[in-house]
């Protein structure tokens, strides 16, 4: 039991039914490039507020970026990619890798990783919309002068230009796109640094922690920071929108 991340108060045995059902390393693994890429940086706060040396986070950094390299195990025993990296990180450099976690808890951890996980994928995203538009734009010019019949209660009603028609998808994918630019800032605003619930007593430079891993703000109050999924429900339902503007 002592070497589950929840389990320091109990002594029995954890049910294998309940171990399995715990362990998200089989999806959170998606989290692996983020995850490291928040450690690099955190390491690089420490290190600026003397919490470790220069060369104890030369010895992190150097880790961490070997770690990257290599990827994430498609199928490890790791509770989650959390400890999967803190795991691979202390093998490589013994005790110093465990400094890292130094003023961090897995809450605001998680939730920094999953902020940069969306936002690349919100990046990923509305660049696709975008090739979308450029598609229907290319498409509409191609074919300006074709005539259609447009349709109103499932019936054939006044004609229409395709390109006319085209565009209105145009139009859909415009507030799409919007949407998505509106989630993403509220997805942007960085997390790490409020610790488990009350922040961190370590004199970490929050603002240039930002800064470092592109956030354009900093949370204002570490309860709302670590307990916050809003943003990912209005993803979601964003997402919804443009399901639902493609199969129209």
């Amino acid at each position: 039991m002592p070497d589950k991340l929840w389990g320091g108060r109990f002594e029995g045995k954890i049910d294998p039914g309940f171990a399995d059902f715990n362990n998200s390393y089989r999806f959170d693994r998606r989290l692996f490039e983020a995850d490291v890429t928040a450690s690099i940086a955190y390491c690089q706060a420490l290190e600026n507020a003397q919490v470790i040396t220069a060369d104890e986070g030369t010895q992190i950094r150097n880790a961490l970026d070997t770690i990257v390299k290599s990827g994430a195990d498609e199928v490890h025993s790791a509770e989650d990619v959390h400890s999967f990296v803190e795991a691979r990180l202390i093998e490589m450099i013994g005790d110093v890798g465990r400094k890292l976690h130094t003023g961090r808890s897995r809450n605001d951890q998680v939730a920094t990783d999953f902020r940069l996980w969306l936002r690349g994928s919100l990046d990923e995203l509305t660049n696709s919309i975008r090739d979308a538009q450029t598609a229907l734009l290319d498409f509409a010019e191609a074919n300006r002068d074709v005539v259609i019949p447009g349709y109103t209660h499932l019936q054939r009603a006044q004609p229409v230009l395709l390109a006319h028609w085209c565009l209105a998808y145009f139009e859909m994918l415009a507030r799409d796109r919007e949407r998505l630019s509106e989630v993403r800032r509220r997805v942007n605003i960085m997390p790490l640094g409020s610790a488990a619930l009350a922040g961190t007593s370590f004199p970490i430079d929050r603002e240039a922690l930002a800064t470092a891993l592109g956030f354009e703000s900093v949370s204002r109050n570490s309860l709302d920071a670590v307990s916050d999924r809003d943003f990912c429900v209005e993803f979601l339902s964003a997402c919804s929108l443009i399901i639902a503007a493609s199969s129209g």
